[in-house]
């Protein structure tokens, strides 16, 4: 990633990886919103306005979101669910919870890197004895403001057993 800082306002609340790189925790029914973007061959067409959608819609029903976290779940070539941490419910949206215990992973760089951290964390989790059950991607920042902060942090949160 090219470390130049720009003058753009940003939108996207600035990363710190230190409380999600190599942690292990327990979710007991967190909550987030649910939606679905459009991916082809992975790569996500809608992404910035299944994320604007979600945002609009928590802000003005008072949900507030949690850690600034959006999880991703690439389900297909073609599809990826996309999930926002907020503190309760919204009435009219995909509502969804996740419980279990599950270990974070903070990675940074371009995202031609994926199958490097895919493979890194799959060691890691394997180094510690764990079982990876479900990941999901947690792409902290949008592109501008990743060129803004100078860092491009994707965390890897892993569901284990």
């Amino acid at each position: 990633m090219d470390n130049k800082k720009t003058t753009e306002p940003t939108c996207c609340p600035k990363f710190d990886p230190a409380p999600w790189d190599g942690k292990t925790f327990e979710w007991d029914n967190k909550k987030f919103i649910k939606d679905k973007v459009f991916t082809v061959f992975y790569m996500p067409v809608n992404f910035g306005g299944a994320m604007k959608r979600a945002t609009e819609k928590a802000k003005d029903a008072g949900v507030a979101i949690q850690d600034g976290m959006w999880l991703a779940d690439h389900t297909s070539k073609w599809n990826m669910d996309l999930y926002l941490a907020v503190d309760k419910e919204l009435p009219g949206t995909g509502n969804a919870t996740l419980s279990g215990k599950f270990f974070s992973k903070v990675y940074e760089g371009p995202y031609k890197n994926m199958n490097k951290w895919i493979e890194a964390y799959d060691q890691e989790a394997k180094e510690k004895k764990m079982n990876v059950l479900k990941r999901y991607w947690w792409y902290t920042t949008c592109p501008k403001c990743a060129k803004k902060f100078g860092k491009n942090y994707v965390v890897l949160v892993g569901q284990i057993r």
